[in-house]
């Protein structure tokens, strides 16, 4: 039977160089200077770092477009909160979002069973879901309906096995 697997993964060499763009641009933009913008990039997870909070919406606006150049969804990225560092400066950490949680896998499997392809099944798998069904033209159907739905993570679809 043809399968494929829906799953959520992010490219760190494409966000680690997003992040040294980001820092390369802010270090020679005139409304940059003297504000100490910079990004670091930790394992998962994005800090930044700016002078006032102005500057670091600004930056973060910067490396969301540098990310869209490289083809990284900003759908992964989970900002918090703004707070103030040392020396009056702002500092915002970015978590990057990875794999499917249980939540959006039962929102992908409602997705699926309430389209009603005839001898189509889901299952979650870990921090992927595997879609099964009798024809192939019924799991590109599914594909397609994946795409357009608003699921809160970036989705790919891979193994596609007939």
């Amino acid at each position: 039977m043809p399968t494929f697997d829906v799953v959520s993964e992010i490219d760190l060499q494409e966000v680690r160089n997003a992040v040294d763009q980001a820092n390369r641009e802010a270090g020679t933009r005139f409304d940059f200077k003297n504000t100490n913008a910079h990004v670091e990039f930790a394992e998962k997870e994005l800090t930044l770092t700016a002078s006032t909070e102005d500057r670091l919406r600004a930056l973060y606006q910067l490396l969301e477009e540098k990310l869209v150049k490289r083809q990284v969804s900003l759908k992964s990225l989970e900002p918090g909160k703004l707070e103030e560092a040392s020396g009056g400066s702002a500092r915002q950490k970015v978590s990057l979002r990875a794999g499917i949680s249980q939540e959006v896998g039962k929102q992908i499997n409602r997705l699926v069973k309430d389209a009603g392809f005839k001898g189509v099944s889901s299952s979650i798998q870990g921090d992927q879901v595997r879609v099964t069904g009798k024809q192939r033209d019924d799991l590109q159907r599914v594909i397609g309906l994946l795409k357009e739905a608003d699921v809160t993570v970036p989705l790919q679809f891979t193994n596609f096995r007939d």
